[in-house]
């Protein structure tokens, strides 16, 4: 009686675990004609629970092994929102002929991965934390391959689990050294059993490498590209920001809470893999013809920007995370809202070069993915610029010089390339543009959504960090 009123207390976890159960039920015995009632239903069960999922609360449940804070709230939240997002821009790809018979697949696939992402966020105890890393990563594979029949859907699916089951035994391999080094699984036991021996300093690079997977941190990123061009692009978008944003928050919370005595190793491994891993992205992403693959080494770029926030003190550091997925989330899911709708009207145009004269046929979307794309650069006053703003001054106050003023000659170069999708929307000629098209009214919502994002948590980043300071 006493784990089934425990279990009630996980009020996000249950509220998303029933969205799963009902949209379950509902496509089971669904009639085949009213298919498309799936997505309203979906988006509705979403919407309900990211409303339940705003109210912050705190909780310690079994034993520790669940932790429920403000914070643990407030990311979650934000995951539910973004997820809601790819949903309202899913639905014209999901109508089509050959996979409206998945529609519920989809929706119920991605329903679970969330729901594997609030487990590892809420995490106390590593059991629990890679049952949710699973539960995470296994209905992604599947989302990967969902178009398998079509371009390299299957391949980049097989290529996911591949590395996948790979990351996950180097993880699994960490914990058991961690717990052969101090006899617990408990995040805090084994705090405040660590001093450093080689062993301790093994099993946290182990974890550290296993997470590093997740987040496509350098040299762990060989998977992303070839997953991002092949998964269908609705699906790209919720590995680049849902999934990412969820990694980052757990790799935060471990090496904070686990590993927070032996700081002074993490932040030396960090720093290099930070800064190698914003060059790399950088560099590769300006060789890129394709749009999906352009976002894969862009995403891997932001990647190690998001990990500058860990450099800094534990309340400033968390601040600044939270708030560039945010904008992140905001930023990316415009991109890829654009690159789905042209792909869905034009039967697969994601070429930079198919975008020449963009802005003559389309000026809307267009616009929508400029300012997208400034954003991502850090171009004031747009909401990026203020993201980069508060994790370069979190590692800057933790005193990484170098690391700072080698990312800030990254951001300059990560300026040219996304200036290069500008320049062939705007400039380019091209005698025969993308012709002028209506995108679905759950696309361009979306969009709205996003675009709103960019602009107005730019102009309100000021008391965002006024109010995170005074709580």
């Amino acid at each position: 009686m006493e784990s089934l009123t425990q279990f009630i207390q996980m009020r996000q976890e249950v509220a998303l675990i029933a969205a799963f159960l009902l949209m379950f039920v509902t496509d089971l015995f669904i009639p085949e004609r009213h298919k498309k009632m799936l997505h309203p239903i979906a988006c509705a069960l979403l919407f309900v629970q990211t409303i339940i999922a705003i109210k912050p609360y705190e909780a310690s449940l079994f034993g520790g092994m669940y932790n429920s804070t403000e914070i643990t709230s407030i990311i979650k939240a934000v995951l539910s929102f973004g997820t809601l997002v790819i949903f309202l821009q899913s639905t014209k790809w999901l109508d089509r002929p050959d996979a409206s018979h998945k529609t519920g697949e989809f929706y119920i696939l991605a329903l679970s991965t969330l729901i594997g992402m609030y487990f590892m966020i809420s995490s106390g105890h590593f059991l629990l934390f890679f049952l949710g890393l699973e539960l995470a990563t296994v209905p992604m594979a599947c989302l990967v391959a969902f178009d398998k029949y079509k371009g390299h859907s299957a391949e980049a699916g097989a290529k996911f689990i591949l590395y996948s089951l790979f990351s996950s035994g180097i993880f699994l391999y960490g914990i058991s050294l961690l717990y052969g080094a101090t006899g617990s699984l408990y995040f805090d036991d084994i705090a405040g059993k660590l001093h450093g021996c080689e062993l301790q300093t093994l099993s946290m690079v182990f974890v550290f490498s296993g997470m590093a997977f997740k987040l496509s941190l350098v040299p762990f990123h060989l998977w992303t590209a070839d997953t991002y061009q092949g998964a269908p692009t609705a699906v790209s978008g919720m590995l680049s920001v849902i999934s990412k944003g969820a990694a980052a928050f757990a790799l935060m919370t471990v090496l904070f809470k686990v590993f927070a005595h032996m700081s002074d190793l993490w932040i030396q491994m960090l720093s290099i893999v930070i800064v190698i891993t914003i060059t790399i992205g950088n560099l590769f992403a300006m060789r890129q013809n394709n749009m999906k693959r352009f976002m894969a080494f862009s995403s891997i770029s932001q990647a190690g920007y998001i990990m500058l926030a860990l450099l800094g003190n534990t309340q400033q550091g968390t601040a600044s995370l939270i708030y560039y997925i945010v904008v992140y989330i905001a930023a990316n899911l415009a991109v890829f809202g654009v690159i789905n709708s042209i792909e869905q009207q034009t039967h697969g145009m994601v070429n930079r070069t198919d975008y020449r004269g963009l802005y003559k046929t389309n000026p809307k979307l267009t616009m929508i993915m400029t300012l997208a794309l400034f954003s991502l650069a850090g171009i004031p006053p747009f909401a990026g610029f203020f993201s980069k703003f508060m994790v370069f001054s979190a590692a800057f106050s933790g005193g990484h010089y170098l690391v700072v003023f080698l990312a800030l000659i990254n951001t300059v170069i990560s300026l040219y390339y996304y200036l290069l999708v500008v320049k062939a929307m705007f400039i380019d000629e091209n005698e025969a543009p993308i012709p002028y098209f209506k995108s679905c009214r759950s696309m361009r919502l979306s969009l709205v959504i996003c675009l709103a994002g960019v602009v107005a948590l730019g102009l309100t980043s000021g008391v965002y960090q006024l109010l995170f300071n005074l709580s």
